[in-house]
């Protein structure tokens, strides 16, 4: 029996029940769990639902329930089969039908190996597919020496692998990465290799072969892919034969060149074919090139082939910002799920970002059924996750919640690897990052306190809803007043384009009398005066003519120019000075190297695509010391914007980011009231809510608060430690700066 110790509030069991009935030989419905509180029980059904609730017991009667014994709850009858500890059910391991052993940390060198014979390298067709006629006993030995310096050896199946997956007895066969790929691997990738190997084979969970990559940019998540790929086409630990005959990565449109490129950097066109899918190269075709082993194809495009690509017998299936797949109802998702593959691998840079739903069709989509259904999922971890951050949560559901996101993240940890940048900053150049503070012009600042009297905003802040502004109004006021940041000429514009009764009479008088879009005046922008005066700076140091050639990348950009503007611009005979970039359409997995200075004009609700879009620029592979500089209008919106990502990115390193998007966002009053204030004196609301003492020269103290390790500068100091900013110093109200060196991060 099992007996409530006095500071115990529950205790749990686990029992079978049925419907209340006479009979002597009962019909058990299924397995479920009690908690026993005080007087009363809940019923809960394996998915974590409440099924039955009853009171009034004698407390002496809960206290001890053993085995065997029976209750009626609420119309059922149960027969208790056990005790749950309590360890076991705050973290839901009670509800889950197998556990879920995490891995021993793999040894990442060769085994012992007995035969003293030389490494046999068996001719392969192109593209890495063997072919089938040929016997087994030809493959006998490793393809490349698992003995030879550095030699990267995959882990040995173990028994139980053994004897589910090889059938026939085939001799076991190690599996070597090819020098030609490991003498490039930093040590990271090494480990990343190795955990992709592990999970793609069925070794970390057996019966399951998916994985997430979540690597933040910039860490060679594909470098890594083309060395997995690489080795099971040619290879397998059950006598020689390749684990894959054909792979498929599906990827962004302006990524799949790279892909390409990609494969053919580690490889070379020699070894491996791969075949890019585009208007000139359709699915059909791919089955005729029996040379390529490998299909790039764009989400677009899978879109419109997944009947053909269903013919298709594909081995692996690879998503490149999988983050995509983040909600099961879209097009993209159902359509990439409807391919038959078992092998499937995320890739993606950033934590998921949305709510815990969309992390579970993340994971559902690599490994389906490893958390449960959606609807027991939602009520084992995302409901008690969710409640125990809430304020008015009691103690008991705040360990509870921590329990269940402490036991997903281990869940899914086992196949789950994410490691930040800073394991790769010794390699890279030296980053000098600052955020700079604009000071508005004087139209800026009168539009902004006409702006922030409008009857929209009024009513948002007073929390009143009519019919004209259902349509979320705090986000087109929000959006409203990021245009004016950018440039007055932007707000111009769509008040010209639209008659929206967003905008009272008024706001168009502000503007100078014959205003126009096309003049697009410096003058009319704190941000746009920094902006040129910074390019002006930098041009006369590179060359002493006036006039910037550059380039353009966005969303109206065709697919298959992109690549080709990132290699010309990434050429160091280049004659173009500026690259314009859409954060949107470029700001994920391009390499940018040919640049060395960014600037982040507009400021992102998410911090991981401004995050993203820096780290087009500093990566592996730049020489140069890196330039980046975040413009931010003075005491507005975009302040908000910011000190919102600093709190936000505190929460990373994990693979789930419980903070919202703005799509998503609901604020409250008081939010809102933060978000659509305005104090034209100041020189820098978010220095000010750091409460800093310091006197704005560089030299600041040391403390607990993020941007505290960083260097600040007022509007007044004589210099910046930056010869470009100097020359922008008159429209700079403050500036923060931060140095990552290859040792350390300096302050």
């Amino acid at each position: 029996c099992h007996h409530r110790h006095p500071e115990q509030s529950a205790c749990y069991y686990s029992v079978m029940w049925c419907k209340a009935s006479s009979r002597k030989h009962k019909r058990w419905e299924g397995d479920a769990v009690l908690v026993a509180r005080g007087r009363t029980v809940v019923l809960k059904d394996m998915e974590g639902r409440d099924i039955g609730r009853g009171s009034g017991y004698k407390a002496s009667e809960l206290e001890s329930l053993c085995e065997g014994q029976t209750l009626m709850v609420g119309g059922k009858q149960i027969e208790v089969m056990g005790v749950i500890s309590k360890e076991d059910y705050t973290k839901g391991r009670c509800f889950q039908d197998a556990a879920v052993e995490t891995p021993a940390e793999t040894v990442l060198k060769a085994p012992v190996y007995r035969l003293v014979s030389k490494s046999f390298t068996r001719p392969a067709l192109k593209g890495g597919a063997l072919r089938d006629s040929e016997p087994d006993k030809l493959i006998c030995k490793p393809r490349h020496d698992p003995n030879a310096p550095g030699a990267l050896v995959m882990p040995r199946p173990t028994t139980d692998h053994q004897w589910l997956n090889n059938k026939s007895g085939s001799p076991l066969v190690d599996v070597v990465i090819d020098p030609h790929l490991t003498n490039h691997l930093r040590p990271h990738q090494r480990e990343g290799v190795v955990f992709l190997y592990e999970c793609l084979m069925g070794m970390r969970l057996p019966g399951r072969c998916g994985a997430i990559l979540a690597d933040e940019m910039g860490l060679g998540k594909t470098l890594q892919c083309v060395c997995i790929l690489w080795t099971l086409l040619r290879q397998g630990p059950y006598g020689g034969r390749p684990v894959l005959k054909r792979a498929l990565v599906v990827c962004p449109g302006s990524l799949v060149k790279n892909w390409a490129a990609e494969f053919n950097k580690w490889l070379g066109r020699e070894r491996i074919s791969v075949y890019t899918v585009d208007q000139d190269h359709r699915v059909e075709d791919f089955v005729s090139s029996p040379l390529c082993s490998v299909m790039v194809i764009s989400y677009e495009m899978l879109l419109r082939s997944v009947d053909q690509l269903k013919e298709l017998d594909f081995g692996v299936l690879i998503c490149d910002e999988g983050h995509r797949l983040k909600n099961s109802n879209i097009k993209t998702s159902s359509a990439v799920t409807a391919l038959s593959c078992e092998r499937r691998l995320i890739l993606t840079g950033t934590p998921v970002q949305n709510d815990l739903q969309e992390f579970y069709s993340i994971v559902e989509f690599v490994n389906p059924g490893i958390l449960g259904t959606s609807s027991a999922y939602r009520k084992i971890y995302e409901e008690p996750i969710l409640r125990s951050r809430q304020p008015t949560c009691t103690e008991e559901e705040r360990c509870i919640g921590e329990e269940r996101a402490a036991e997903l993240f281990r869940l899914t940890g086992v196949f789950t690897l994410r490691r930040t940048q800073e394991i790769i900053n010794q390699y890279l150049s030296e980053r000098i990052e600052w955020t700079v503070f604009c000071k508005p012009t004087e139209l800026q600042l009168r539009l902004y306190g006409v702006l922030l009297a409008t009857r929209p905003i009024r009513a948002c802040l007073s929390g009143a809803s009519t019919n004209t502004y259902t349509h979320s109004p705090h986000l087109a006021c929000i959006n409203a007043l990021k245009k004016l940041c950018n440039h007055p000429a932007l707000l111009y514009k769509t008040l010209q384009e639209k008659s929206d009764e967003l905008y009272e009479d008024g706001i168009m008088e502000l503007f100078p009398e014959g205003y126009s879009t096309g003049a697009f005046s410096t003058a009319d922008s704190g941000k746009l005066l920094v902006l040129t005066d910074l390019l002006s700076a930098i041009q006369n140091e590179v060359c002493d003519h006036i006039g910037y050639k550059w380039c353009r990348l966005d969303g109206q950009t065709p697919v298959a120019q992109r690549q080709r503007i990132v290699d010309s611009f990434n050429s160091p005979h280049s004659s173009n000075f500026l690259l314009l970039l859409s954060s949107k359409a470029g700001g994920v997995g391009l390499n940018l190297i040919g640049a060395s200075h960014l600037v982040l004009y507009d400021i992102d609700w998410n911090p991981a695509n401004d995050i993203q879009a820096m780290a087009r620029v500093w990566r592996d592979g730049q020489k140069k010391t890196v330039h980046t500089y975040r413009f931010l209008t003075t005491g507005s919106i975009e302040e908000k914007i910011y000190q919102r990502q600093v709190s936000k990115q505190g929460l990373s390193g994990t693979v789930v980011d419980l903070s919202k998007k703005a799509e998503h966002i609901s604020f409250s009053a008081e939010e809102l009231r933060d978000l659509f204030s305005f104090d034209p004196n100041t020189t820098c609301l978010t220095h000010n809510l750091l409460d800093c003492q310091c006197t704005g020269d560089g030299n600041t103290p040391v403390s607990m608060s993020e941007l505290m390790h960083w260097r600040h500068f007022s509007g007044d100091v004589e210099s910046y430690d930056d010869i470009y900013l100097n020359h922008a110093r008159n429209h700079i109200t403050y500036a923060f700066q931060s140095t990552t060196s290859k040792s350390q991060t300096t302050v």
